[in-house]
């Protein structure tokens, strides 16, 4: 009985721990403005909302998370997910190729880097 309360209240203190944090990000001529947005760091538990912006169409996949958006010009494009895995995970854009599959930009746009609580 102990131990389950215990382990209760430290879950709840997790849940109270954990926060929303957002971020609002430009990519022009195919990076992100300004660079210091290039890598971000949240912590584990957080509820991350990633608010993409563009000036033109791309396509966006955050790995690890393997979540996909696509983001058009004028239109705000939003990746939310809960931080679970700690980690760097590479935002990159994703190109369709000739086969049908698809390849990734030079280099990723952004990095997200969660950190353990």
């Amino acid at each position: 009985m102990l131990l389950l309360a215990m382990f209760a209240i430290g879950a709840a203190s997790a849940v109270a721990q954990s926060q929303e944090v957002v971020f609002d990000l430009r990519i022009e001529k195919g990076k992100v403005v300004p660079p210091s947005m290039r890598l971000i760091r949240v912590k584990e538990g957080d509820a991350v909302k990633l608010r993409w912006t563009s000036d033109k169409p791309i396509a966006l996949h955050l790995h690890g998370y393997d979540i996909e958006t696509k983001v058009e010009p004028g239109i705000v494009a939003e990746m939310a997910f809960a931080a679970r895995a700690t980690g760097r995970f590479p935002v990159e854009e994703h190109k369709p190729n000739a086969k049908g599959g698809h390849s990734h930009g030079e280099a990723p746009l952004v990095r997200i880097e969660v950190r353990p609580r």
